[in-house]
């Protein structure tokens, strides 16, 4: 492996990518021979291990090139400046935004992964229209470029966001729960587009047989991610690598299932692969955590790893729209994945913090 020359390549990095690897049958590597594929929002946490992926075993999946177009609406990363790879190109597009002669360089590309968007709850909060541009009008072009091509699969990167506060009856929640979210409000620009982002997609396989699969995150965490990203896996792995208290802005009672990105990215190639349009959850189903039981997880692997020696700090956010809409619980009903797909996690969140805190603290600071 030599295409991405960058010092963050270290011990977790190349165990993650043949993680990746393995978990794909012989029969899904296959579908990569002569391929080009098309990664839009490249810059971010999925992004660096997209692009990573495709770049290492470019040469064993037998691709032909790979395309990652971002914005950089949140900052360029060190990992983007540093590529080193004659096969992957990054481009600095607004897919939103997108003119006909920029998107030439788009025709000609069998694979397309959309997931370009702003997902953390502070900066989709901050730029709400940019947020609803990018995963309506992104999307609708992008759709509208490929509507004539014969492309082997389209993966829309939607989120577990758009089932809002779930019903305590349909929680592990399954891809059929039509969801309880607010039109209004401060997180209603992430919700609710990705929301129409879902029906583009219906319709545009119904009417124009693009194979395209939808995937649902659930709440992916691990290297790759901005530690100024304002997500609590994030704040919490910056505090223990500055050795500062963890700061949790609420009484850290909400519950959630954390999916290291490995086990992500596993799933979201495994559902564009698929053979015909559908939605799946990918994430990880258990343990579903409160955030104080993260905290204290960070806290104690941030000992043994860095001699952390700080505390738990419960105190009130002073941005007054922090915990609006935010949802109770959070947990994936995978079996039509784990059915359909063979789609397996196996990396469980206190393995998951491990292979973060040891990643950032081996020489892993890729923004």
């Amino acid at each position: 492996m030599n295409n991405l020359d960058c010092s963050f390549k270290n011990d977790v990095y190349y165990s993650d990518l043949n993680y990746i690897l393995a978990k794909l049958s012989e029969e899904e590597k296959k579908k990569f021979e002569n391929s080009s594929i098309l990664i839009t929002g490249c810059a971010g946490l999925l992004g660096f291990y997209f692009m990573s992926f495709f770049s290492e075993f470019f040469n064993e999946l037998k691709l032909k090139k790979v395309i990652g177009i971002d914005n950089f609406q949140l900052g360029c990363p060190l990992w983007v400046q540093k590529i080193n790879n004659k096969n992957v190109q990054i481009l600095n597009l607004d897919i939103a935004n997108i003119k006909v002669a920029d998107a030439k360089n788009l025709y000609n590309c069998n694979y397309i992964i959309h997931m370009a968007s702003i997902a953390s709850p502070p900066f989709y909060r901050k730029y709400p229209l940019k947020t609803v541009e990018a995963n309506v009008w992104g999307l609708r072009n992008l759709l509208d470029i490929y509507i004539n091509k014969d492309i082997n699969g389209f993966l829309y990167m939607s989120t577990s966001e758009i089932y809002g506060e779930p019903d305590q009856t349909f929680i592990p929640t399954p891809e059929t729960y039509r969801g309880y979210v607010s039109t209004i409000g401060p997180r209603a620009s992430y919700d609710e587009s990705k929301r129409f982002g879902e029906t583009l997609c219906y319709l545009y396989s119904k009417e124009y047989s693009l194979p395209i699969k939808i995937a649902r995150p659930f709440n992916t965490f691990g290297p790759g991610m901005r530690l100024n990203d304002k997500r609590v896996a994030a704040d919490f792995a910056q505090s223990v690598i500055n050795n500062q208290n963890i700061f949790v802005y609420s009484d850290g009672s909400p519950t959630r299932t954390f999916c290291y990105v490995t086990d992500g990215i596993v799933g979201y190639i495994k559902a564009m692969l698929y053979q015909s349009f559908d939605v799946f959850n990918i994430g990880i189903d258990k343990p579903e955590i409160s955030i104080k039981k993260l905290a204290e997880i960070y806290e104690t692997i941030g000992k043994s790893l860095l001699n952390f020696n700080k505390n738990i700090v419960y105190k009130t956010s002073n941005d007054p729209n922090y915990l609006s809409d935010n949802p109770t619980r959070r947990c994936p009903d995978i079996s039509k994945a784990k059915s359909l797909l063979n789609y397996n996690p196996t990396i469980e969140v206190e393995e998951g913090v491990y292979k973060f805190l040891t990643f950032l603290t081996t020489g892993g600071d890729i923004n």
